[in-house]
């Protein structure tokens, strides 16, 4: 069974190589996929926490990133040790660092996916933006050979989960520290 994902997952990788890769392509995507560097979600993090009005989704993006991180970095790419397709197939050319952790599942996607899932929940405006940018990371993946697109399925499907769970809980969490502190809450 995993053999068999795993020739599905090259073939549709190998495709993307012979088929999608243009010096256009190549600049962008390789680009793209910076915006969904962990440094950069803590970038954004920070600039939704830093304004009172964004604070609320700032300490949202946070928690469901942080688990996000804990459920992916830490605790499956460490479980599965799934190589990355740029490590069986060192032959095709990488257009940026080889990543050194391992592959499943993709980390770029979880957070891409949790953090367009809250924000898009609390501002549904936002998905005109939020949404396409969020693909073009996930996409970005799989065009520069570092994921298999399992990898990325499987994250996208976590990545929404994690995003739902934090916005179904957040009311929760809320009224309970409101209720802790109701001094606090009027402020």
């Amino acid at each position: 069974m995993l053999t068999t994902i795993q020739n599905i997952d090259f073939y549709i990788l190998d495709f993307l190589q012979l088929t999608a890769r243009s010096p256009f392509w190549d600049k962008f995507l390789s680009f793209f996929t910076i915006l969904g560097d962990p440094f950069m979600f803590v970038c954004y993090c920070a600039m939704l926490l830093v304004v009172k009005k964004t604070r609320k989704d700032g300490i949202m993006v946070t928690c469901g990133l942080l688990s996000g991180l804990l459920i992916t970095n830490v605790i499956l790419k460490n479980l599965v040790r799934r190589p990355r397709p740029c490590w069986l197939h060192p032959e095709v050319q990488l257009l940026i660092a080889n990543p050194k952790d391992y592959s499943f599942p993709s980390g770029h996607t979880m957070a891409a996916t949790v953090f367009t899932i809250i924000l898009v929940h609390n501002h549904p405006k936002l998905a005109y933006g939020l949404i396409p940018a969020a693909l073009l990371i996930i996409y970005s993946r799989l065009y520069l050979y570092v994921h298999f697109p399992s990898d990325v399925l499987a994250a996208l499907i976590l990545g929404v989960g994690v995003g739902l769970l934090t916005c179904y809980l957040e009311p929760k969490v809320s009224k309970k520290l409101a209720d802790r502190h109701p001094s606090e809450a009027k402020q």
